[in-house]
């Protein structure tokens, strides 16, 4: 088993030629933070930045879990946004801890650059974001639960869940992955241009997903339009068994990134009632503490 520990700052210089680290505080694309950012203590908890073992290199991430939990415990693999693994990935991690979860977060824009130093939101999708292959991030993936679960965690009980760019990502692994029991996208872009780095959009693998999926979507999302949301349920509606049973609810009055609590965006009702599905859907596909 591998010791879960916080890394030394002469370790972490030793590794940053081959993988980056990940950042800590808020990227800079999002200062200054709202006054409503939500911050979970880390008493109870273990919290640490970690190595991931992947097929294409080590990548860092997070990781926390409750100290004192007895046996293994179930797994939330937690997709960042196109901010990378900043302070709020970071607290969603303590979040779920709090309740019982091993949450993990992988920075998976890591071997493309580091996203945390960048102000211009443009140049992060365009020079980073844009950059990392669909392939790259189902293998990182893999490995993310691989190692959750040589941390003692539930292999048997595995969720994923992710933010804007996380959200796309949760669809096309929930198709991707055999282990996986439960999904939650939060605002993940679902059709699109295609290229050879993503070849596929979750519209694309809607009728062949693993594991059902919940997908939260803002009513007022200016870039994921409701015509694409219902086509997407559509497209769930005539797939195979996990497809039929994933949902899709949308907050009339919500916009973007709307359980973003340190972004102008952030809907408090529409996060917590997320926040609240999010949990319900562990629960009812297996993956509760």
């Amino acid at each position: 088993m591998v010791t879960l520990r916080a890394m030394t700052r002469s370790e972490l210089s030793r590794r940053e030629l081959i993988a980056g680290t990940v950042g800590t505080g808020f990227a800079m694309a999002v200062r200054p933070v709202s006054a409503t950012t939500v911050t979970t203590s880390s008493d109870g908890l273990v919290v640490a930045d970690i190595r991931i073992p992947a097929k294409a290199g080590e990548i860092p991430g997070t990781c926390a879990r409750p100290a004192k939990r007895k046996g293994a415990a179930p797994v939330v693999v937690v997709v960042h946004e196109i901010f990378g693994v900043h302070e709020h990935i970071r607290d969603v991690c303590r979040r779920l801890a709090k309740l019982g979860f091993l949450a993990v977060a992988p920075d998976l824009f890591a071997r493309q650059g580091d996203v945390s130093k960048v102000a211009d939101v443009k140049e992060i999708v365009g020079k980073i974001a844009s950059k990392v292959p669909d392939e790259q991030i189902m293998n990182d993936l893999d490995a993310t639960v691989a190692w959750a679960k040589a941390e003692n965690g539930d292999a048997t009980r595995v969720a994923i869940t992710g933010f804007c760019w996380g959200g796309r990502v949760v669809w096309l692994y929930a198709a991707h992955s055999a282990a996986l029991k439960a999904g939650v996208a939060w605002y993940g872009r679902l059709v699109g241009d295609k290229d050879a780095l993503h070849p596929r959009h979750p519209i694309d693998v809607a009728a062949t997903l693993k594991a059902p999926v919940l997908g939260l979507y803002g009513g007022q999302d200016q870039g994921i339009p409701v015509a694409s949301v219902e086509e997407m349920r559509k497209a769930l509606a005539a797939g195979g068994p996990a497809s039929k049973r994933s949902e899709i609810n949308v907050y009339p009055d919500a916009g973007h990134a709307f359980f973003a609590d340190y972004r102008p965006s952030y809907r408090p009702a529409a996060a917590a009632d997320g926040w609240s599905r999010l949990l319900a859907w562990f629960k009812a596909n297996g993956v509760a503490p």
